[in-house]
């Protein structure tokens, strides 16, 4: 009987712990299981691993001779080899700022019910790339579409395509017998797409990982009609025909949100990872026929949306240039690792995108008897339009507008009610939120006020206690749209519409998740706000000091700093 993959806690740290973790190497033991574990801290990554050798099967303890309480240089190197190479674990943070370590059970699913592959017949299986995440597999006579996102804009109006799709792309959308949907970012979950797509075919099989928060958690909201989205347990098998079958699993990092699929047609796997930082905890399948995965790296608007301080433009370049080399090194290391038969990168940036990012098909079985073989890339056809020259911004930004001269927002009150409805507090953070036009600048007449979240007030000025501080500059348009539907906050940094400021320079972890993931699944009821009239209560007081003023700062004790990891 096939077990449904879960994430077991292996080992939980406190909020003290977690700030006196010195850098380097760590031994902890879990006095109830009596098993014990490895962290290493690299300023604020950390990694770990079980303390077992695996060569040998012993633990890893500090060198008798090491008396000043430093590693022997040789020992150190052993174990960071160890780690890199081991299975690491699944590091986690909670809501209090402690850590969690977490073991993905069972670790290799897809070796239940293992088949031996069989000879495939040129063009039985056939993949085919439409745009930026978009892949159209044709598995025998089943056909499967991986994350369709073909046209609109996804985070607001933040990303739009770069590649023109196929001039039936909807067609060939409706002929799909499945459709996989990874996760809620709207590159990957496009509810213009969908709609379209809805029109013609509502009933169309799409199928999502479980996930704690549901990938289609605004469906009803969004009103599109969807009547057949299937949410099936990570780690089983889903069975097509009997030819076809796919799995679905967690991403080790976010398993909250990101998954990534494993497609078997015959006995042959093709593995697509998709956006997740690290599929299935960092363990997967080796020697797939087809291994596709991102080469932009996950979404963030880290450094991009950052000012003041070392954020300058030749700063923003330089660790661009860096970040992307590590990530490249880091796909190749991986694709080593796990020597797929062929590898295909795919998913860039949407204003990145490779020039290989193109309407293209790969005979798989072609390119698997010869990789030589100029028939096994299939291009598109004379003339076809491969970039995009024009997009049809207008119904998006009218949306978008709309929201500006909403009701809601003529009652400065909807600020303490937006807020309470969050329900993130008790942390000790003040963030002055300002809304800009386009341009970043001051929004004429917009709102300009801070909130203090250790106790949600929100107070004229910044309070005299030691305290971190953020300054997020949102675009009217696309915050009050936020605000007004309940959306979570990826469409403001993931899409770019806000420049952010914060001293000390430390990434709040559980600040960030929680817009970005943790918000209530509804929206606030704003007919019952209106409703209420008056009785909403006083205004919020606006900052005194001048919108285009970065107060002083107000720093926190380092060994404080040091716990926001």
């Amino acid at each position: 009987m096939d077990i449904e993959q879960r994430a077991e806690i292996l080992l939980c740290l406190s909020p003290v712990e977690v700030a006196n973790l010195k850098e380097g190497i760590s031994f902890f033991r879990n006095k109830s299981t009596g098993k014990d574990y490895i962290l290493y801290k690299n300023k604020c990554h950390l990694r770990a691993c079980k303390n077992m050798c695996k060569h040998q099967g012993g633990l890893f303890i500090k060198d008798i001779e090491d008396l000043d309480g430093r590693y022997q240089q040789s020992f150190t190197f052993l174990l960071l080899i160890h780690i890199c190479s081991h299975l690491v674990l699944v590091v986690e943070m909670d809501e209090n700022n402690g850590l969690l370590l977490l073991e993905l059970n069972p670790p290799n699913p897809w070796d239940s019910e293992p088949r031996s592959p069989e000879d495939l017949t040129f063009g039985e299986v056939q993949v085919t790339y439409l745009t930026h995440a978009c892949m159209d597999l044709k598995l025998g006579d089943k056909r499967m579409v991986f994350d369709p996102w073909l046209m609109g804009p996804a985070f607001a109006r933040g990303w739009w395509l770069l590649h023109e799709p196929p001039s039936d792309w909807l067609e060939r959308l409706c002929q799909a017998d499945l459709v996989y949907v990874s996760h809620m970012h709207s590159d990957h979950l496009s509810y213009p797409t969908l709609e379209k797509l809805a029109g013609k075919r509502p009933d169309i099989p799409i199928y999502v990982g479980n996930t704690e928060r549901p990938v289609f958690w605004n469906l009803k909201q969004s009103g599109v009609k969807l009547t057949n989205i299937n949410v099936v347990p990570f780690g089983i098998w889903q069975q097509v025909d009997k030819n076809l079958r796919f799995m679905i699993l967690m991403d080790g990092v976010h398993p909250e949100m990101d998954t990534c699929i494993i497609v078997e047609y015959k006995g042959h796997k093709i593995l697509n990872t998709v956006d997740c930082t690290r599929p299935n905890g960092g363990r997967l399948p080796e020697k797939v026929d087809l291994m596709m995965s991102d080469f932009a790296g996950g979404a963030s608007g880290f450094p991009m949306t950052f000012n003041g301080g070392k954020f300058t433009e030749e700063w923003k370049a330089q660790f661009i240039k860096t970040e992307r080399k590590k990530l490249l090194n880091y796909k190749a290391r991986l694709v080593k690792d796990l020597q797929p038969r062929i590898y295909c990168p795919f998913a860039g940036y949407f204003v990145e995108s490779h020039p290989s990012d193109k309407y293209a098909t790969l005979d798989l079985a072609r390119m698997l008897k010869d990789p030589t073989d100029s028939k096994g890339i299939i291009e598109p056809p004379q003339g076809t339009k491969i970039y995009k020259d024009s997009w049809d911004f207008e119904p998006y930004l009218k949306v978008l507008n709309a929201a500006v001269e909403d009701e809601i927002f003529l009652h400065s009150s909807w600020i303490k009610e937006y807020f309470t409805w969050a329900g993130f507090k008790d942390y000790n953070l003040v963030v002055r939120m300002i809304e800009t036009d386009d341009d970043f600048s001051p929004f004429p007449g917009g709102y300009d006020y801070l909130v203090d979240f250790l106790d949600l007030s929100f107070p004229k000025e910044r309070p005299r206690r030691e305290h971190p501080y953020e300054e997020i500059r949102s675009r009217v348009d696309v915050i009050r749209h936020v605000v007004k539907n309940g959306l979570l906050w990826d469409d403001l940094y993931i899409g770019f519409q806000t420049r952010l400021q914060r001293d000390p320079d430390i990434y709040h972890h559980l600040f960030w998740n929680h817009f970005q993931i943790k918000l209530p699944l509804t929206p606030p009821n704003w007919r019952s706000f209106l409703m209420r009239g008056e009785q909403n209560g006083p205004g919020i007081p606006q900052v005194r000091c001048p919108s285009d003023h970065f107060p002083p700062p107000l720093l926190l004790p380092r060994s404080e700093e040091e716990g926001n990891t």
